[in-house]
Protein backbone atom coordinates (compact mmCIF):
# COMPACT_ATOMS: atom_id res chain seq x y z
CA UNK A 1 0.00 0.00 0.00
CA UNK A 2 1.13 3.38 -0.47
CA UNK A 3 2.62 5.83 2.16
CA UNK A 4 1.03 8.67 2.82
CA UNK A 5 2.10 9.92 5.80
CA UNK A 6 5.81 9.29 7.10
CA UNK A 7 5.55 10.66 10.20
CA UNK A 8 1.84 10.05 11.95
CA UNK A 9 0.63 8.55 15.06
CA UNK A 10 -2.40 7.24 16.47
CA UNK A 11 -4.41 7.39 19.46
CA UNK A 12 -7.00 5.32 21.73
CA UNK A 13 -8.15 7.64 24.28
CA UNK A 14 -10.27 6.46 27.81
CA UNK A 15 -10.80 8.33 30.74
CA UNK A 16 -7.75 7.62 32.75
CA UNK A 17 -4.78 6.84 30.19
CA UNK A 18 -4.33 7.68 26.21
CA UNK A 19 -2.18 4.41 24.36
CA UNK A 20 -0.09 6.29 21.58
CA UNK A 21 1.55 5.01 18.42
CA UNK A 22 3.97 6.67 16.51
CA UNK A 23 5.22 5.27 13.07
CA UNK A 24 8.12 7.25 11.49
CA UNK A 25 11.00 6.27 9.14
CA UNK A 26 13.36 3.41 10.20
CA UNK A 27 16.74 2.21 9.14
CA UNK A 28 17.00 1.88 5.45
CA UNK A 29 13.44 1.56 4.00
CA UNK A 30 11.72 0.37 7.38
CA UNK A 31 9.88 2.00 9.64
CA UNK A 32 10.41 2.40 13.32
CA UNK A 33 7.00 2.12 15.66
CA UNK A 34 6.78 3.30 19.41
CA UNK A 35 4.06 2.74 21.67
CA UNK A 36 3.58 4.37 24.90
CA UNK A 37 1.21 5.95 27.34
CA UNK A 38 0.38 8.90 28.55
CA UNK A 39 -2.48 10.14 31.23
CA UNK A 40 -5.25 12.43 30.58
CA UNK A 41 -4.60 15.07 33.13
CA UNK A 42 -3.89 18.70 31.99
CA UNK A 43 -0.12 18.03 32.34
CA UNK A 44 -0.06 14.23 30.54
CA UNK A 45 -1.28 15.88 27.57
CA UNK A 46 1.17 18.50 27.39
CA UNK A 47 3.51 15.49 27.61
CA UNK A 48 1.59 13.96 24.93
CA UNK A 49 2.17 16.79 23.20
CA UNK A 50 5.94 17.36 23.32
CA UNK A 51 6.66 13.64 22.66
CA UNK A 52 5.06 14.14 19.12
CA UNK A 53 6.27 17.43 18.24
CA UNK A 54 9.91 15.37 19.61
CA UNK A 55 9.24 13.10 16.87
CA UNK A 56 8.09 15.63 14.20
CA UNK A 57 4.35 13.82 13.82
CA UNK A 58 2.49 15.75 11.13
CA UNK A 59 -0.79 13.49 11.61
CA UNK A 60 -2.20 12.57 14.71
CA UNK A 61 -5.89 10.16 14.74
CA UNK A 62 -8.05 9.51 17.32
CA UNK A 63 -11.26 7.73 17.77
CA UNK A 64 -14.15 10.00 18.49
CA UNK A 65 -15.45 7.95 21.64
CA UNK A 66 -17.55 9.62 23.80
CA UNK A 67 -16.31 13.07 25.07
CA UNK A 68 -12.69 12.06 25.62
CA UNK A 69 -10.76 13.25 22.14
CA UNK A 70 -12.29 16.68 23.05
CA UNK A 71 -9.42 17.75 25.25
CA UNK A 72 -6.60 16.29 23.49
CA UNK A 73 -7.65 17.92 19.98
CA UNK A 74 -8.01 21.20 21.32
CA UNK A 75 -4.99 21.14 22.31
CA UNK A 76 -3.11 19.70 18.91
CA UNK A 77 -5.17 21.83 16.86
CA UNK A 78 -3.85 24.84 18.82
CA UNK A 79 -0.39 23.20 18.08
CA UNK A 80 1.79 24.44 14.82
CA UNK A 81 2.94 21.46 12.57
CA UNK A 82 0.45 18.75 13.95
CA UNK A 83 -2.65 17.95 12.26
CA UNK A 84 -5.37 16.25 14.76
CA UNK A 85 -7.63 13.81 13.30
CA UNK A 86 -10.95 12.71 14.42
CA UNK A 87 -11.60 8.91 13.09
CA UNK A 88 -15.35 7.64 12.81
CA UNK A 89 -15.22 4.52 14.87
CA UNK A 90 -17.34 2.45 12.37
CA UNK A 91 -14.44 3.01 9.59
CA UNK A 92 -12.00 1.19 11.94
CA UNK A 93 -13.23 -1.93 12.85
CA UNK A 94 -10.41 -3.66 13.29
CA UNK A 95 -9.72 -8.12 14.09
CA UNK A 96 -12.65 -9.88 15.77
CA UNK A 97 -10.35 -11.08 19.05
CA UNK A 98 -7.63 -8.90 18.85
CA UNK A 99 -9.02 -5.97 20.76
CA UNK A 100 -7.18 -4.17 23.52
CA UNK A 101 -6.04 -0.66 23.85
CA UNK A 102 -2.68 -1.18 22.42
CA UNK A 103 -3.76 -2.71 19.01
CA UNK A 104 -6.37 -0.25 19.13
CA UNK A 105 -3.94 2.98 18.73
CA UNK A 106 -1.53 0.70 16.45
CA UNK A 107 -4.40 -0.31 14.57
CA UNK A 108 -5.51 3.83 14.35
CA UNK A 109 -1.93 4.77 13.06
CA UNK A 110 -1.52 2.13 10.57
CA UNK A 111 -4.95 3.29 8.84
CA UNK A 112 -3.60 6.87 9.00
CA UNK A 113 -0.33 6.35 7.72
CA UNK A 114 -2.05 4.71 4.26
CA UNK A 115 -4.83 7.36 4.25
CA UNK A 116 -7.70 4.44 4.64
CA UNK A 117 -9.81 6.96 7.22
CA UNK A 118 -10.72 10.19 6.73
CA UNK A 119 -10.99 12.98 9.46
CA UNK A 120 -14.26 13.99 10.48
CA UNK A 121 -15.79 16.77 10.44
CA UNK A 122 -14.90 19.27 13.58
CA UNK A 123 -16.17 22.85 13.32
CA UNK A 124 -13.91 26.16 14.46
CA UNK A 125 -14.22 27.33 17.92
CA UNK A 126 -17.17 30.24 17.63
CA UNK A 127 -19.32 27.25 15.87
CA UNK A 128 -18.80 24.80 18.98
CA UNK A 129 -19.34 27.05 21.56
CA UNK A 130 -23.14 28.09 19.55
CA UNK A 131 -23.54 24.58 19.15
CA UNK A 132 -23.26 23.67 22.91
CA UNK A 133 -25.88 26.48 23.26
CA UNK A 134 -28.41 25.14 21.11
CA UNK A 135 -28.13 21.72 22.06
CA UNK A 136 -28.65 22.56 25.77
CA UNK A 137 -31.07 24.97 25.12
CA UNK A 138 -32.79 21.77 22.93
CA UNK A 139 -32.49 19.51 25.68
CA UNK A 140 -34.22 21.80 28.04
CA UNK A 141 -36.93 22.58 26.13
CA UNK A 142 -37.75 18.76 26.03
CA UNK A 143 -37.30 18.65 29.72
CA UNK A 144 -39.79 21.08 30.49
CA UNK A 145 -41.86 19.14 27.86
CA UNK A 146 -41.84 16.17 29.96
CA UNK A 147 -42.57 17.81 33.26
CA UNK A 148 -45.78 19.57 31.88
CA UNK A 149 -46.70 16.32 30.68
CA UNK A 150 -46.03 15.07 33.91
CA UNK A 151 -48.69 17.55 35.08
CA UNK A 152 -51.21 17.13 32.76
CA UNK A 153 -50.96 13.09 33.97
CA UNK A 154 -51.63 14.05 37.49
CA UNK A 155 -54.17 16.26 37.00
CA UNK A 156 -55.61 13.74 35.46
CA UNK A 157 -55.21 11.65 38.38
CA UNK A 158 -56.54 14.02 40.51
CA UNK A 159 -59.62 14.32 38.57
CA UNK A 160 -58.87 17.85 37.11
CA UNK A 161 -59.84 18.69 33.59
CA UNK A 162 -57.71 21.88 32.80
CA UNK A 163 -56.30 20.88 29.73
CA UNK A 164 -59.83 21.01 28.31
CA UNK A 165 -60.33 24.02 28.97
CA UNK A 166 -57.00 25.90 28.87
CA UNK A 167 -54.42 25.01 25.52
CA UNK A 168 -51.31 25.51 27.83
CA UNK A 169 -51.64 24.50 31.31
CA UNK A 170 -47.70 26.28 31.86
CA UNK A 171 -49.63 29.02 31.15
CA UNK A 172 -49.65 32.01 33.82
CA UNK A 173 -53.56 31.48 34.78
CA UNK A 174 -53.00 27.81 35.19
CA UNK A 175 -49.87 27.89 37.13
CA UNK A 176 -51.72 30.76 39.25
CA UNK A 177 -54.68 28.22 39.76
CA UNK A 178 -52.76 25.46 40.45
CA UNK A 179 -50.52 26.82 42.64
CA UNK A 180 -53.67 28.11 44.69
CA UNK A 181 -54.52 24.73 44.64
CA UNK A 182 -51.73 23.70 45.97
CA UNK A 183 -51.60 25.81 49.14
CA UNK A 184 -55.36 24.65 50.17
CA UNK A 185 -57.77 26.44 48.21
CA UNK A 186 -60.57 24.02 47.47
CA UNK A 187 -62.99 27.07 46.02
CA UNK A 188 -63.70 26.82 42.35
CA UNK A 189 -65.69 29.88 42.36
CA UNK A 190 -62.26 31.45 43.79
CA UNK A 191 -59.81 29.03 41.55
CA UNK A 192 -61.72 30.34 38.25
CA UNK A 193 -61.94 34.03 38.70
CA UNK A 194 -57.95 34.00 38.51
CA UNK A 195 -58.31 33.81 35.00
CA UNK A 196 -56.81 36.56 32.61
CA UNK A 197 -57.55 37.73 29.51
CA UNK A 198 -59.61 36.13 26.94
CA UNK A 199 -59.92 33.00 29.38
CA UNK A 200 -62.04 34.57 31.94
CA UNK A 201 -65.11 33.96 29.30
CA UNK A 202 -64.75 30.48 30.11
CA UNK A 203 -65.37 31.15 34.25
CA UNK A 204 -68.58 28.27 33.98
CA UNK A 205 -65.98 25.54 32.17
CA UNK A 206 -63.38 26.63 34.34
CA UNK A 207 -65.42 25.90 37.49
CA UNK A 208 -66.59 22.29 36.07
CA UNK A 209 -63.09 21.65 34.59
CA UNK A 210 -61.37 22.41 38.54
CA UNK A 211 -64.40 20.08 40.43
CA UNK A 212 -61.88 17.05 41.05
CA UNK A 213 -60.40 14.85 44.10
CA UNK A 214 -57.47 16.95 44.49
CA UNK A 215 -55.61 16.17 47.56
CA UNK A 216 -52.55 17.24 49.45
CA UNK A 217 -50.59 14.62 48.01
CA UNK A 218 -51.26 16.33 44.78
CA UNK A 219 -50.86 19.55 46.24
CA UNK A 220 -47.05 18.40 46.98
CA UNK A 221 -46.56 16.98 43.67
CA UNK A 222 -47.62 20.18 41.73
CA UNK A 223 -45.60 22.37 43.71
CA UNK A 224 -42.24 20.16 42.84
CA UNK A 225 -43.58 20.37 38.71
CA UNK A 226 -44.37 23.67 38.86
CA UNK A 227 -40.73 24.72 39.87
CA UNK A 228 -38.93 22.55 37.83
CA UNK A 229 -41.30 24.05 34.97
CA UNK A 230 -40.35 27.19 35.94
CA UNK A 231 -36.46 26.88 36.20
CA UNK A 232 -36.39 25.12 32.69
CA UNK A 233 -38.05 28.30 31.82
CA UNK A 234 -35.48 30.56 33.05
CA UNK A 235 -32.73 28.65 31.96
CA UNK A 236 -34.42 28.00 28.37
CA UNK A 237 -34.30 32.47 28.80
CA UNK A 238 -30.63 32.68 29.39
CA UNK A 239 -29.82 30.18 26.71
CA UNK A 240 -31.96 32.41 24.06
CA UNK A 241 -29.67 35.88 25.39
CA UNK A 242 -26.73 34.35 25.18
CA UNK A 243 -27.59 32.59 21.80
CA UNK A 244 -28.59 36.15 20.40
CA UNK A 245 -25.19 37.08 21.53
CA UNK A 246 -22.92 34.85 20.20
CA UNK A 247 -25.20 34.31 16.75
CA UNK A 248 -24.60 37.93 16.08
CA UNK A 249 -21.10 37.58 13.58
CA UNK A 250 -23.52 35.03 11.75
CA UNK A 251 -26.92 37.61 11.12
CA UNK A 252 -26.43 37.82 7.42
CA UNK A 253 -26.42 33.55 7.03
CA UNK A 254 -29.80 33.61 9.35
CA UNK A 255 -31.23 36.68 7.49
CA UNK A 256 -30.76 34.18 4.42
CA UNK A 257 -31.30 30.54 6.20
CA UNK A 258 -35.19 31.95 7.37
CA UNK A 259 -36.48 32.70 3.94
CA UNK A 260 -36.83 29.39 3.45
CA UNK A 261 -39.95 28.52 3.97
CA UNK A 262 -40.67 26.67 7.66
CA UNK A 263 -37.41 27.55 8.71
CA UNK A 264 -37.71 29.72 11.77
CA UNK A 265 -35.05 31.64 13.61
CA UNK A 266 -34.48 28.89 16.01
CA UNK A 267 -34.04 26.44 13.65
CA UNK A 268 -31.65 28.68 11.58
CA UNK A 269 -29.42 29.08 14.76
CA UNK A 270 -29.23 25.00 15.12
CA UNK A 271 -28.89 24.81 11.38
CA UNK A 272 -25.65 27.03 11.67
CA UNK A 273 -24.54 25.49 15.25
CA UNK A 274 -24.46 22.01 13.54
CA UNK A 275 -22.98 22.70 10.21
CA UNK A 276 -21.40 25.98 10.45
CA UNK A 277 -21.45 28.34 7.67
CA UNK A 278 -18.24 27.48 5.36
CA UNK A 279 -19.60 25.28 2.66
CA UNK A 280 -16.16 24.68 1.42
CA UNK A 281 -15.82 21.80 4.02
CA UNK A 282 -18.32 19.76 1.71
CA UNK A 283 -17.12 19.03 -1.57
CA UNK A 284 -21.25 19.17 -2.52
CA UNK A 285 -24.46 19.54 -1.34
CA UNK A 286 -24.86 16.11 -1.57
CA UNK A 287 -21.69 15.33 1.19
CA UNK A 288 -24.03 17.59 3.54
CA UNK A 289 -26.81 15.40 3.05
CA UNK A 290 -25.04 12.38 3.79
CA UNK A 291 -23.13 13.59 6.63
CA UNK A 292 -26.14 15.14 8.32
CA UNK A 293 -27.87 12.03 7.83
CA UNK A 294 -30.42 13.11 5.24
CA UNK A 295 -29.69 11.55 2.38
CA UNK A 296 -31.24 7.44 1.11
CA UNK A 297 -28.88 4.47 2.15
CA UNK A 298 -27.16 2.54 -0.09
CA UNK A 299 -27.73 -1.11 -0.68
CA UNK A 300 -27.39 -3.01 -3.82
CA UNK A 301 -26.96 -6.56 -4.21
CA UNK A 302 -26.59 -8.91 -7.73
CA UNK A 303 -27.80 -5.73 -9.62
CA UNK A 304 -30.79 -4.96 -7.41
CA UNK A 305 -31.52 -1.75 -5.54
CA UNK A 306 -33.07 -2.55 -2.27
CA UNK A 307 -34.79 -0.62 0.51
CA UNK A 308 -31.90 1.12 2.98
CA UNK A 309 -32.85 3.43 6.01
CA UNK A 310 -31.14 6.41 6.05
CA UNK A 311 -27.57 6.92 8.21
CA UNK A 312 -27.33 8.00 11.75
CA UNK A 313 -25.89 11.49 10.77
CA UNK A 314 -26.17 14.45 12.68
CA UNK A 315 -29.00 14.16 14.99
CA UNK A 316 -29.29 17.66 16.36
CA UNK A 317 -29.75 19.03 12.56
CA UNK A 318 -31.91 16.11 11.48
CA UNK A 319 -34.45 17.19 14.09
CA UNK A 320 -34.58 20.91 13.63
CA UNK A 321 -34.81 20.40 9.74
CA UNK A 322 -37.47 17.85 10.44
CA UNK A 323 -39.35 20.37 12.81
CA UNK A 324 -39.33 22.81 10.24
CA UNK A 325 -40.55 20.00 7.40
CA UNK A 326 -43.61 19.01 9.62
CA UNK A 327 -44.28 22.71 9.71
CA UNK A 328 -44.35 23.04 5.92
CA UNK A 329 -47.02 20.02 5.96
CA UNK A 330 -49.35 22.49 7.74
CA UNK A 331 -49.05 25.20 4.79
CA UNK A 332 -50.20 25.39 0.99
CA UNK A 333 -48.41 27.71 -1.38
CA UNK A 334 -45.06 27.04 -1.81
CA UNK A 335 -42.90 24.52 -3.49
CA UNK A 336 -41.91 22.82 -0.04
CA UNK A 337 -45.31 22.39 0.60
CA UNK A 338 -46.31 21.17 -2.98
CA UNK A 339 -43.32 18.57 -2.54
CA UNK A 340 -44.63 17.52 1.05
CA UNK A 341 -48.20 16.89 -0.01
CA UNK A 342 -47.51 15.32 -3.48
CA UNK A 343 -45.15 12.26 -1.25
CA UNK A 344 -47.25 12.34 1.75
CA UNK A 345 -50.41 9.84 0.49
CA UNK A 346 -47.98 7.08 -1.33
CA UNK A 347 -45.10 7.69 0.80
CA UNK A 348 -45.93 8.19 4.38
CA UNK A 349 -45.59 11.10 6.72
CA UNK A 350 -42.24 10.06 8.29
CA UNK A 351 -40.02 8.99 4.80
CA UNK A 352 -41.71 12.97 3.35
CA UNK A 353 -40.38 14.68 6.39
CA UNK A 354 -36.75 13.46 5.25
CA UNK A 355 -37.63 13.94 1.80
CA UNK A 356 -38.73 17.76 2.63
CA UNK A 357 -35.86 18.45 5.08
CA UNK A 358 -33.44 17.37 2.36
CA UNK A 359 -34.87 19.64 0.50
CA UNK A 360 -34.21 22.41 2.98
CA UNK A 361 -30.68 21.52 3.54
CA UNK A 362 -29.78 21.60 -0.22
CA UNK A 363 -30.96 25.02 0.01
CA UNK A 364 -29.12 26.12 2.49
CA UNK A 365 -26.12 24.52 1.26
CA UNK A 366 -26.54 26.40 -2.41
CA UNK A 367 -27.60 30.08 -0.45
CA UNK A 368 -24.65 29.61 2.01
CA UNK A 369 -22.27 28.83 -0.59
CA UNK A 370 -23.10 31.52 -2.58
CA UNK A 371 -24.58 34.01 -0.70
CA UNK A 372 -28.01 34.26 -1.97
CA UNK A 373 -31.91 33.84 -0.89
CA UNK A 374 -34.30 31.23 -0.95
CA UNK A 375 -36.11 31.37 -4.62
CA UNK A 376 -38.85 29.29 -4.13
CA UNK A 377 -39.77 27.18 -7.52
CA UNK A 378 -43.42 28.06 -6.98
CA UNK A 379 -46.45 25.20 -6.20
CA UNK A 380 -47.23 24.15 -9.76
CA UNK A 381 -43.69 23.37 -10.02
CA UNK A 382 -44.22 19.76 -10.33
CA UNK A 383 -47.26 20.16 -12.98
CA UNK A 384 -45.24 22.53 -15.05
CA UNK A 385 -42.06 19.85 -15.05
CA UNK A 386 -44.55 17.31 -16.41
CA UNK A 387 -46.23 19.37 -18.96
CA UNK A 388 -49.59 21.00 -19.50
CA UNK A 389 -50.70 18.47 -21.61
CA UNK A 390 -49.26 14.93 -19.86
CA UNK A 391 -50.77 16.42 -16.59
CA UNK A 392 -54.48 16.71 -18.10
CA UNK A 393 -54.20 13.18 -19.83
CA UNK A 394 -53.26 11.85 -16.67
CA UNK A 395 -55.73 13.78 -14.28
CA UNK A 396 -58.37 12.15 -17.17
CA UNK A 397 -57.31 8.33 -17.11
CA UNK A 398 -57.71 9.33 -13.36
CA UNK A 399 -61.58 10.24 -13.80
CA UNK A 400 -62.27 7.34 -16.27
CA UNK A 401 -60.59 4.68 -13.99
CA UNK A 402 -63.20 6.03 -11.57
CA UNK A 403 -66.05 5.55 -14.25
CA UNK A 404 -66.59 8.75 -15.46
CA UNK A 405 -66.60 9.95 -19.24
CA UNK A 406 -64.81 13.02 -19.15
CA UNK A 407 -64.89 16.05 -22.22
CA UNK A 408 -62.96 19.02 -21.47
CA UNK A 409 -63.10 23.00 -23.34
CA UNK A 410 -60.52 25.62 -22.16
CA UNK A 411 -62.05 28.04 -20.63
CA UNK A 412 -61.76 31.42 -22.15
CA UNK A 413 -58.90 34.40 -20.82
CA UNK A 414 -61.55 36.98 -19.05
Amino acid sequence: MDLLHERCGGGDLGKRDCKVCIRVPGRGAGRHQEVGTFTTTTSGLLELRDYLLAHEITVFGMEATGSYWKALYYLLEATDGIEPWLLNALHMRAVPGRKTDVTDAQWICRLVEHGLVRPSFVPPVEIRRLRDLTRYRTETCQERTREVNRLANLLEDAGVKLSLVVCDIAGVSALEMLEAMADGERDTEVLASMARGTMRRKHGELVEALTGNFTDHHGFMVRILIRAIRDASTRIAMLEEEIKRQIAPFRRQVELLITIPGISTTVAHVMIAEMGVDMSRFPTAGHLAAWSGLAPGNRESAGKRKRAPTRHGNVWLKGGLGVAALAIGRTKGTYLAAQYHRLRPRRGEKRTIVAVAHSMLVSAYHMLANEVPYQDLGPDYFTRRLGEERHRRRLIAQLDALGYDVALQRREAV
